[in-house]
């Protein structure tokens, strides 16, 4: 495993936990007759990692670049730490950006790319320079400065980005998908850095990502936007693991969704007829609406011993696919398609493929959703 070259011992000590608050109070953004974002409230709290995660034009980027000036609202209000913003040019409002192209001057050593930041805010050039270098330093770069973009790797880059970002102490920090271009092992390398310098300054962050497992490890909070509104929101597992519809259920990860008839609601637990699966009590967080499905996750559902009783029914394996981790079982059930998900692949009660076992899940797993399709 790669050693992080971001430290805690390079971290200043943790800002003010009063600073870095962002708000935005029915924000629309209209392009024409197009509404990319529709009325949207948000709040990130000081200290906070907040995703804001959807796919292609959810407003999730319009909604950043309106937060940090580069777009105008064209209706409600932008605060940063309860002040305004909305009339204030990019420069003005204290927000370090990374775009997703680190956007850097190819003509500038990396040290002067951080530098820039100051000059821009007229800071004096020993203190700029001295500023300049403690940033990269904090990045893990400081024997670097003197280097091109073109002579970095694109994770070097990104730490050059985030150092500029950074150097003027921002009152909050804006990334754009920054890790898109970067391969599996060094993107999961530079969100562990990422957040753990996060935590150490204790700055808020807004993040904008599609990517669910990058959003599920670096978040406190979870924003699913969808058609330029917010569908759910809420901390990575309670998003992941109590979805309101089918589709935040489908879009984060993969689920079991099947479709069912409400018998009874009681508080926190509904019973639900699941056709040819029988009934079963499952959670339920008061979702309302005209069609019902369970969401279960294919890691909840397991093979189990016939007469073991409990939530679940006869079911016949289709086919299973060793992915390496895990091992992926396609099977039917009461008419249903669906999928479990192991680690072992020797799981007792598991029948050959074409055979029929049982397959259930505990108590809880399975959630009472709307189903929007």
């Amino acid at each position: 495993m790669s050693t992080s070259v971001i430290s805690a011992e390079s971290m200043p000590r943790t800002r003010a936990a009063s600073r870095g608050a962002i708000e935005l109070r029915s924000v629309s953004k209209n392009y024409g007759d197009v509404v990319a974002v529709d009325r949207l409230d948000l709040v990130v709290q000081p200290g906070e990692f907040v995703t804001l995660l959807g796919p292609s034009g959810s407003g999730k980027t319009t909604t950043m670049m309106m937060v940090a000036g580069f777009e105008e609202h064209s209706a409600g209000s932008v605060l940063i730490d309860g002040q305004p913003v909305d009339t204030l040019p990019p420069r003005e409002r204290n927000l370090g950006v990374v775009f997703q192209n680190y956007a850097l001057f190819p003509h500038m050593s990396a040290l002067e790319n951080v530098e820039f930041a100051l000059r821009m805010r007229k800071i004096p050039k020993n203190e700029r320079r001295k500023r300049a270098e403690e940033a990269l330093d904090r990045v893990g770069l400081g024997k670097m400065g003197s280097r091109k973009p073109r002579q970095l790797s694109g994770g070097q880059q990104q730490r050059v980005a985030l150092a500029r970002a950074l150097v003027f102490n921002p009152a909050a920090l804006l990334l754009d998908e920054p890790m898109a271009a970067l391969d599996k092992r060094l993107r999961e390398q530079m969100q562990e850095e990422i957040k753990t310098l996060q935590k150490s300054l204790g700055i808020s962050v807004l993040f904008v990502t599609h990517d669910q497992d990058e959003a599920m490890a670096m978040s406190d909070r979870i924003v699913v936007m969808k058609d330029g509104k917010i569908v759910q929101s809420g901390p990575p597992e309670e998003v992941y693991n109590q979805p309101l519809t089918d589709w935040v259920a489908s879009f984060l990860g993969d689920t079991n969704l099947i479709p069912c008839t409400v018998l009874e609601r009681n508080g926190a637990e509904a019973l639900v007829d699941l056709g040819g699966l029988g009934t079963a009590r499952v959670a339920d967080r008061g979702v309302e609406g005209e069609n019902y499905a369970i969401s279960i996750r294919p890691e909840h559902l397991k093979f189990r011993s016939a007469g073991e009783g409990g939530n679940g029914g006869a079911a016949t394996l289709v086919s299973s696919t060793n992915l390496g981790a895990t091992v992926r079982h396609r099977l039917t059930a009461g008419g249903q398609e669906l999928q479990l998900r192991e680690l072992s692949p020797d799981s007792a009660g598991r029948p050959a493929p074409g055979g029929q076992g049982f397959v259930g899940w505990d108590s809880g797993r399975a959630q009472l959703l709307v189903l929007e399709s």
